[in-house]
């Protein structure tokens, strides 16, 4: 069928299985020629096809709410629901969002790009349900991987305790953006293997019921031996401990088992869970092969040899620069341990996981976790470095703000994807660690303006030994400079001057300072000079620089790819603020309040208004205001 034609998924009601055998096989044809194009989560999409269509064919959406954790995985469930033929824009500037969008459709019940959501939000929705006596079934989707996050198995608790009815999908692919790590990934290998059990176990019911119950005693024992057959079959039957009914596993690509477990599941009172195996990637060779998570998430790419189709770039990735950097000093320090929640491939450490094994701890989708072992590796005189994305962490601030700052531990936090990321939109810019970071005591921050400079922090950030220390820097790769022989130890609080101008200054820090350097340039072609400075602590303010501005009394503009509230553009105004400069023209431009949506970074910083032309155009008109305001005070002096 023509799968731009669909506007809603009623018609699978009237398909067999067989039709929707074949519906698959087109579905996936299409997602491996238009991601092909565009770009995107691959892998995760081929996974789920089957397990999708066979929801949509049980359940009523929107009237039954299907909830997708991560949403990584929700493309199949978009083509379902009418928006096959927005797949030419997805993820582009004002395309098609890569994850569920309440705006979008009436079937994205719920918003989600980070892991672990699906749980919770669905346990509000079952209460809310049943306080407003309406009828209808609450259906989340939640991966292995994303099983680990301590919000999930929080919801689970809860989920069991309080006995609302809820159909829980586990899609058990065995891989979640990183291979999966710990106790629980394990757990599912026993219960992937212990399919022998449900068969005994039915068998064991129906001898039960058989038995007449002349007295408790006898029920009671064979009771008894129903529950010690499970634990001999299946080691550790966690769900079903925690008050939810456990079904599975179930093959994820058969469409009639999977209609037939979740028909079950809908006549069953009280939480049920269902595990389901999936192959992620299924139907595309590259994507079925992969053992690292490449095909999780990918950028456009040849479908006939599956190679990635990607600029060529002389400049190396600023996350490579960070691993190589650690990679080469953990040569001569053993202090030095990574800890990264299921990013290795993503803040690529492979190369630091291959040399030191035993230091490389990826501790899974657990970044409160992550960054509170940080803290215990600390004390013992370690030398922790937390690899980290910008929006990830947000996750940890608590950890961050009670075990890592107040203690005053040697902790160096790694802040990948510090900035606008692009594609993956609103859930994953990495725009305000820079204001919920600067408020905490004992922290330092830095940003370095380019690959070099990074590679030098890194080398700071690992002699620091005076306190938590986070090292900032952006998706994507560097600027194309040279490397110096070695990293060298910078000045804790030393800004330097990139430019020198008398009309006015630009502060500015990161990727932002190469936008920075040509709108002086622009204005230095109207005859206005405008210093550029490297503000590359945000905190501590190089004090000494600020002091001198201030007494030099002309223009200041901070710029910052970074939320203006509570920013480093922020914390300037409050250093004049502080120091008696109540005269001080200072303006920032930043990111406003609001959430940044997907699209190219270069398409976002237009929209945004940081671009080269926005910033000469600001600092023509305040240097202007400033000469009429110095005309206007000396014909006020005379």
């Amino acid at each position: 069928m023509e799968l731009t034609s669909i506007k809603n998924p009623k018609f699978l009601k009237k398909m067999s299985v067989a039709q929707m055998n074949h519906l698959a096989g087109e579905i996936r044809h299409f997602l491996i020629h238009q991601l092909s194009k565009t770009g995107g989560h691959l892998a995760p999409n081929l996974g789920v096809v089957e397990l999708t269509l066979a929801l949509h064919r049980v359940f009523d959406s929107p009237k039954d709410k299907l909830i997708w954790d991560v949403g990584h995985q929700s493309y199949v469930h978009k083509i379902l629901t009418g928006r096959a033929s927005q797949f030419d824009t997805l993820r582009q500037y004002k395309g098609l969002c890569g994850f569920p969008k309440r705006r979008e459709s009436e079937h994205d019940v719920w918003e989600t790009g980070h892991s672990s959501t699906s749980l919770s939000a669905a346990m509000g929705m079952a209460v809310a349900r049943d306080l407003k006596k309406e009828r209808f079934d609450v259906v989340p989707i939640i991966g292995d991987g994303a099983l680990t996050g301590g919000m999930a198995l929080e919801a689970l608790n809860d989920i069991g305790h309080q006995k609302k009815d809820m159909i829980i999908v586990l899609n058990d692919n065995e891989m979640s953006i990183a291979p999966n790590v710990g106790a629980l990934h394990n757990m599912l290998d026993r219960l992937r293997s212990a399919k022998k059990y449900h068969k005994v176990k039915e068998d064991l019911e129906y001898l039960l019921k058989r038995i007449p119950a002349f007295g408790g005693k006898l029920t009671s024992v064979a009771e008894g031996l129903k529950d010690r057959l499970k634990y001999l079959l299946v080691s550790g039957v966690f769900f079903e401990e925690l008050g939810i009914t456990y079904l599975g596993p179930v093959d994820g690509h058969n469409i009639g088992a999977l209609m037939e477990n979740l028909n079950f599941a809908r006549k069953r009172r009280g939480p049920v869970l269902i595990h389901v195996l999936t192959q992620k990637g299924k139907g595309y060779k590259p994507a079925e092969m992969d053992s690292v998570g490449t095909w999780h998430g990918t950028g456009p790419y040849k479908i006939e040899s599956g190679a990635f189709i990607k600029p060529v770039a002389a400049a190396p990735a600023y996350s490579q620069v960070v691993s190589d950097t650690l990679q080469q000093m953990a040569r001569s320090d053993e202090r030095i341990v990574v800890i990264t929640p299921a990013m290795v491939v993503g803040s690529k450490l492979e190369g630091f996981a291959r040399e030191f094994p035993e230091r490389l701890f990826d501790v899974g989708i657990a970044e409160q976790h992550a960054a509170t072992m940080a803290a215990g590796l600390a004390t013992q005189n370690m030398k922790p470095v937390l690899s980290i994305y910008s929006t990830f962490m947000q996750r940890a601030y608590d950890q961050v703000i009670h075990d890592i700052c107040r203690q005053n531990l040697n902790v160096m936090i790694a802040v990948d994807r510090a900035g606008l990321v692009g594609a993956d939109g609103e859930t994953h810019q990495g725009v305000f660690d820079v204001g919920f970071l600067r408020l905490l005591p004992n922290i330092t921050i830095m940003m370095g303006k380019d690959e070099n400079e990074l590679r030098s922090m890194v080398y700071t950030a690992v002699k620091y030994d005076r306190g938590p220390i986070a090292v900032r820097y952006p998706r994507g790769n560097g600027i194309g400079v040279s490397f110096d022989e070695k990293p060298t130890e910078i000045p804790i609080g030393r800004w330097e001057v990139l430019k020198e101008g008398a009309d006015a200054s630009i502060l500015s820090f990161g990727p932002m300072l190469q936008t920075a350097m040509e709108a002086a340039k622009k204005l230095q072609a109207e005859g206005l000079h405008v210093s550029v400075i490297n503000a590359r602590f945000l905190k501590p303010l190089d004090e000494d620089m600020l002091k001198g501005l201030g007494e030099r009394g002309r223009p200041i503009l901070t710029v910052e790819e970074s939320a203006l509230a509570g920013g480093f553009g922020s914390s300037v105004m409050e250093f004049f603020h502080d120091h008696g400069f109540h005269d001080q023209m200072i303006e920032r431009m930043g990111i406003p309040d609001r959430f940044v949506e997907h699209g190219s970074v270069k398409e976002l910083l237009e929209e945004l208004g940081l671009t080269s032309d926005h910033i000469s155009a600001r600092l023509n008109q305040m240097i202007r205001k400033s000469k009429m305001n110095g005309r206007r005070d000396q014909r006020v002096s005379s």
